[in-house]
This record gives C-alpha cells, sequence and structure tokens, in this order.
C-alpha cells in the first residue's frame, strides 16, 4: 500500500512552508530518519526525515514550491515488494496544487461517536493546524486564542465572520484550547460586540490602490513580501492594537560594566581550534544587559509574566530573547533560563543562536516563547526608541548606545558614559509601579555590575 508523505507542521502555529529541497529523487530507497527534504518556514529551514522505509515513487510537489499547505501531500513511497508506478499512480493529478486532503465533514463526525483518543487527537490538530469544526464543551486548560500572532478558529467559523465582517480577533474563543467556533461567532454577531473586519482594515492601512496611485507609474517598482516580511507585518499589527504598550525610560550609567567586561575578556583563557588559538569566549555589551534582564525579572518575579484572558501566566525562569536582525526581516532567538547562566556561557550560546539565525537555522523551540525580550539598536548609534512587544512577552528592553555625557555628581559637572534604555510593557500584566521597580532593578545590576557574577 502506497505511503503518502504530507507537509509537517513544524511547529504550533506553522499553516504552511515552502518545500525548498528535495534531497531524494523518485526511484531512490529511504529508511526511517533519512533526510528526505528542506522546509522553509518564515524565520526558518528545517530537515524533513522520512518516518517510513521504502522506494520514492512520486515527487507530488517539486522543489521551490512556495505556500505549500499543512498536511498537503508531498510525496508517495511504495512499500517494499509494491510496484513503484503503480504507488505513484495513487498520488494522481500532477501535485501542482499541492493542497491538504479535506478533512472529514462534521456530518461524517456525526455519524457514530468519537473515541477518547480521537477526541485528544482532534484537539491536538485544532491547536498544531486549525482542523474541522471541534465540541465547544472547554478543557481544565484553555491558553489564549493567539499564539505567535495566529487567531485559532475552525474552518466554519472563520467562513460565518468574513461572510458577517466580523474581526475573528475581538471574539472570545469558547472552544478546546480557546479555539473560536460556530457558536462563537454567532453569538458575536447577535450581540454586535466583535468589531466589523472591514472598518479594523481600513484603520490600520489605505489600501494597495490607493497608495500607488499617489505615484507616477514608471517611478517605483514592486518587490513582492516574502513570507517572513508578511509574518512581520501581521504581528506588529496585532501586537500594536491588542496590546497597551506602556513605556518607561531611564538611563544607566555604564562605565563599571564597561570595565567589569574588559577585566572579565582579558582574563579568559585560550583554547585551541582547527584556526588556531582564540579566547573561550569574548563578552559583548548585549551578553551583560541580557544577564542583567534575567537577574532583575527574577528579583520582580511579578513583572516576568505572561497575559492570558483568564489568567496571569507566572513564569518559574527567565527566558530572554534577543532581537537579531536577519535578511528581510528579524527574529528573537531565545537564551533560556539566562538567570542561571554564566556570563561566558549566555555568550557563547548567544554567538552561535545569532549564527544560525542568519542562516535560517533556528528550531523552532529556539526562537518561540519565552518571557522577555532585549532589542539592541546602540551599535547603529541610536541614543533611544521604544520596542513593540513580542506575544506572548509583556515586556521588552529597547537599548541605545552608550555615550559620553556631563553628569552632575557630588556638585560637579563630570564626565560619564551613559546608556538610555526604554522599557515597553503589555499594561495589562505590567502597569507603571511594577515596570518602574523592574527598570530600577535592572539599572542598579548594570551600574554594580559585580552583582551579576556571585
Amino acid at each position: 500500500m502506497p505511503i503518502e508523505i504530507t507537509m509537517p507542521a513544524l511547529s504550533p502555529t506553522m499553516e504552511e512552508g515552502n518545500l525548498a529541497k528535495w534531497l531524494v529523487k523518485e526511484g531512490d530507497s529511504v529508511s526511517a530518519g533519512d533526510v528526505i527534504a528542506e522546509i522553509e518556514t518564515d524565520k526558518a529551514t528545517m530537515e524533513v526525515e522520512a518516518v517510513d522505509e521504502g522506494t520514492v515513487a512520486k515527487l507530488v510537489v517539486p522543489e521551490g514550491t512556495e505556500g505549500v499547505k499543512v498536511n498537503a501531500l508531498i510525496a508517495v513511497l511504495a512499500e517494499e515488494g509494491e510496484d513503484v508506478a503503480d504507488a505513484a499512480k495513487s498520488a494522481g493529478g500532477d501535485g501542482g496544487e499541492a493542497a491538504p486532503k479535506e478533512a472529514p465533514s462534521s456530518t461524517a463526525k456525526e455519524e457514530r461517536p468519537a473515541t477518547q483518543a480521537e477526541k485528544d487527537d482532534s484537539d491536538r490538530a485544532a491547536a498544531a493546524i486549525g482542523g474541522d469544526e471541534q465540541p465547544e464543551a472547554s478543557t481544565p486548560e484553555q491558553p489564549q486564542k493567539q499564539e505567535g500572532g495566529r487567531v485559532f478558529a475552525s474552518p466554519l467559523a472563520r467562513r460565518i465572520a468574513k461572510d458577517a465582517g466580523i474581526e475573528l480577533a475581538a471574539i472570545q474563543g469558547s472552544g478546546p484550547r480557546g479555539r473560536i467556533v460556530k457558536a462563537d461567532v454567532e453569538a458575536a454577531v447577535e450581540t454586535g460586540k466583535a468589531a466589523p473586519a472591514e472598518k479594523a482594515a481600513a484603520s490600520v492601512s489605505m489600501s494597495d490602490e490607493a497608495v500607488l496611485k499617489l505615484f507616477e507609474e514608471e517611478s517605483y517598482e514592486l518587490v513582492p513580501h516574502d513570507s517572513m516580511r508578511k509574518t512581520i507585518a501581521r504581528r506588529l499589527i496585532e501586537a500594536k492594537s491588542t496590546i497597551p504598550h506602556f513605556y518607561l525610560t531611564l538611563d544607566c550609567e555604564i562605565d563599571a560594566m564597561l570595565d567589569l567586561r574588559k577585566q572579565i575578556n582579558a582574563a579568559a583563557p585560550v583554547v585551541k581550534t582547527e584556526d588556531g588559538e582564540t579566547p573561550a569566549y569574548r563578552l559583548s555589551v548585549n551578553d551583560l544587559i541580557i544577564k542583567a534582564m534575567a537577574l532583575a525579572l527574577k528579583e520582580v518575579p511579578d513583572a516576568n509574566v505572561s497575559w492570558t484572558e483568564s489568567a496571569m501566566v507566572k513564569h518559574k525562569h527567565a527566558d530572554v530573547g534577543v532581537a537579531v536582525a536577519i535578511p528581510g526581516g528579524l527574529i528573537t532567538p531565545i537564551v533560556r533560563r539566562a538567570d542561571e547562566k554564566t556570563l561566558s556561557v549566555i555568550s557563547n550560546e548567544m554567538k552561535d543562536l545569532a549564527a544560525r539565525a542568519r542562516n535560517k537555522r533556528l528550531k523552532p523551540e529556539e526562537y518561540q516563547g519565552g518571557t522577555t525580550a532585549v532589542s539592541n539598536l546602540g551599535m547603529y548609534g541610536i541614543k533611544d526608541f521604544a520596542a513593540v512587544i513580542n506575544p506572548p512577552h509583556a515586556t521588552i528592553l529597547a537599548v541605545g548606545a552608550g555615550e559620553q555625557r556631563a553628569v552632575v555628581k557630588d556638585g560637579e559637572i563630570k564626565p560619564a558614559t551613559i546608556m538610555s534604555v526604554t522599557l515597553s510593557t503589555d499594561h495589562r500584566a505590567v502597569d507603571g509601579a511594577l515596570g518602574a521597580e523592574l527598570l530600577a532593578a535592572f539599572k542598579r545590576l548594570i551600574e554594580n555590575p559585580m552583582g551579576m557574577l556571585v
């Protein structure tokens, strides 16, 4: 019997990906665990392994195909002893559409009671790829319906909302894991509580046609958005429109931190590598900022949180995301448990994460989640700025350049190296006083950096 290979969901929020490259060809024999393809998402390139053994009968989706839906058929394997040509015929068509198989209709589901295992599988599928309409009974734990910028809703609920001109983000879901189902949309239509989608879209930006009419036809060229830029745009709009941002700015004197960094780097042991001898580590200012932010969150645990509609998620560890610029956008790899790691470990881990981020080689678990983030534009000479919060975080620290300024000490004007930082908070979770407490703890650690070594 032919073995179907479908587009995998490489993360819970993935809906589609690009089939970048096939590493096998038709007629090749593969075993379980063999790497057969490379899949590109908006943030990373991942290798796909075969889970069965057999002969590649047909590559349904050509390499280089963009926007392949999760669960779409991409290849067919022939089992041992099976005729390869017959297995290839089972794929049908030419695979150009790369459409996923249709989920069973709700009518078909009602023909027999579902087993508990089927219900569990259905819930997991709903969280991963937004399958068909699910039972409306809620589970004991219901995370927020939005993860990584995506609203979880059944196809039927989406269709009803679209026909009614309703904005899904304004509806509270009652389905499994906070998913929006048919009844939620119908209730929103009746009560008029949800915002019309057209009005919401109109408030965001002008239409493409309206923008282009402002310029002469020969005065520009159109560069289509790639999947990364589309994702960034969608998440920024959702973050700014759904999170009440609140900003706090203060100045930190960093001369002591710069001196400590210099001493630590000078004392770094030398290790032998293939390229010769090199220091075991070399701290950057950003490494010290990551550590200070993590320790500040541990000192002020009420700020180490994420907001959900039903509860405050209070984190036990400080996982610090760090914004890294990559071609076409940015990504935020995460230093897990940064509060527990030494500066040298943070430094080497961050160098590895940044290098793999620029090559789109991060795994989803290396850039999804986290409890806060740091965005540093000081290397570009930016004095201060305010960063946009990246859900599910409740805070993000924007770091400006360290520069020589005149300060007053003991009644005298003296030079000092000053760094301005701005904390953006989700005011639902971290209000002004709590944010000020967190920023004060950060400032104390930065200005007395020896405390980060004990």
